[in-house]
Order: structure tokens, then sequence, then C-alpha cells
């Protein structure tokens, strides 16, 4: 049971490094005027129409715009890196320990493959973003990266899912049930997102609404791993 105690930390982990340094990256880019310092980098967000924005609410912005320049990609392309390790760490110990307790269950597969594929997604856009590359016929394959990153990521979290509520029985005594409800209610928001949002996101426009969902998704995509933290108890 090692590995419950190093997939609650992993989980923390990956919740807290996404967290933090997207929004530095967000706060870093209005706190100062980086257009006019020596790099001569560009504004992050040039075309923000209030002093203070909130991407969250105002869809002014989307998160690679504000995270590809410096000094924002020297913080969000290591943490990324570093997130994408952890997941790969964090699909394994979720394996191991579901092998353990019933090393019959037919999606301990599936979970590995769709959660390491989100990994060397995010770890692959991580390294693109921002670069020379990053133009053309390679920007369009990092966006349809990122987005198979988060069906990949969805799609693992839904199998995980799958497998406690078939072994729940063999975990009560490990988990916090409250938890894990939330883990399904979000997981299940998620999906239905997708698929209500997709007809507006393949139109041409609607540009505030699919930044808006791009903030708030990605928030929701790692807030996963909070719960996770929770639901796991001490042992």
């Amino acid at each position: 049971m090692k590995d419950i105690y190093w997939i609650k930390y992993i989980g923390l982990t990956i919740f807290l490094i996404t967290l933090v340094s997207i929004n530095s990256c967000l706060i870093l880019s209005q706190s100062f005027d980086f257009n006019n310092s020596p790099f001569a980098i560009g504004d992050a967000i040039a075309d923000k129409s209030s002093d203070w924005i909130i991407p969250y609410l105002d869809g002014n912005n989307s998160i690679s715009r504000v995270v590809r320049v410096f000094p924002n990609t020297l913080i969000f392309k290591p943490s990324m890196l570093a997130v994408g390790i952890l997941l790969i760490f964090y699909w394994i110990k979720n394996k191991n320990l579901i092998l353990e307790l019933d090393e019959n269950q037919l999606h301990t597969k599936k979970i590995i493959i769709f959660g390491i594929l989100s990994a060397i997604c995010l770890i692959f856009h991580a390294l693109v973003l921002g670069t020379e590359l990053d133009n053309g016929v390679i920007k369009k394959i990092r966006r349809i990266i990122l987005l198979l990153f988060i069906i990949f990521e969805v799609v693992a979290q839904a199998y995980l899912l799958i497998i406690f509520y078939k072994i729940k029985n063999k975990i009560l005594n490990l988990i916090s049930i409250k938890f894990l409800f939330f883990k399904r209610c979000l997981v299940t928001t998620l999906i239905i997102t997708i698929i209500i949002s997709a007809p507006f996101v393949s139109m041409p426009g609607n540009t505030a609404f699919k930044h808006i969902l791009e903030w708030n998704y990605f928030l929701a995509v790692v807030f996963f791993y909070l719960l996770t933290f929770f639901m796991w108890k001490k042992i």
C-alpha cells in the first residue's frame, strides 16, 4: 500500500505546479511592462481591453498566448515538463495499486495507455510552444496534440473511476467515498462539457467563449488530482 502515499502526494504536486505556474504567468504579464524591456519580447497580453484581465471570466486571451513569451516561458516550460513526468509516475503508481488490490481488472492497461499518452502530449506541447518551430504546420500539430492531451487525460480518469467503483468494497477503508463521488461528478461534467461545447469550438469565431472554456477546463482537469489527495486516507 506504499503506492497510496505516492499517489496522494504526486496528485497534489501536479495540481499545485499547474495552478501556480499558469496563474503566475498571468499575473506576471500584467504586473510588468516587458514590451519596453531590453529583451524586446512583446506583450503577452497585447490586446487586453482593460487594465487587468481575468481570462477565466472574460476570455480575453488564451493560455498559450500568455505563457509562450519570455519570461513566462521560463516558468511554464519547466513546470509542464515536470507535470508531464509526474503524470507518468502517477498512472504507473495507480496501475501498481490496482494490480495489488485486484489483478483481474480489465481496464488497467487502458489507464496506463491513455494516462501516459496524455503525459507525452503535454510534454510535446511544452517543448514546442514559443519556439521557432511553433509556426505553420507545427503550430497546428501542437494544437491537435493539446486537444489529444485533454481527451486522453479525461479518458484515463474515467477508466480509473470505473475501476475504483468496481473494487469499491476492497478500498472502503482506504478512501473517502465522498471525494470518490466528487471525482465522479467532475469527470462526468468534463465529458458532458466536451460533447456540448464541441460544435461551438469547431466553428470560427466565439473567441472569448473558447478562451473561457480553455482556462476553466484545463483547471478542472488538474483539479482531479487535488481530489485524489483528499480521497485517499493516510495509512
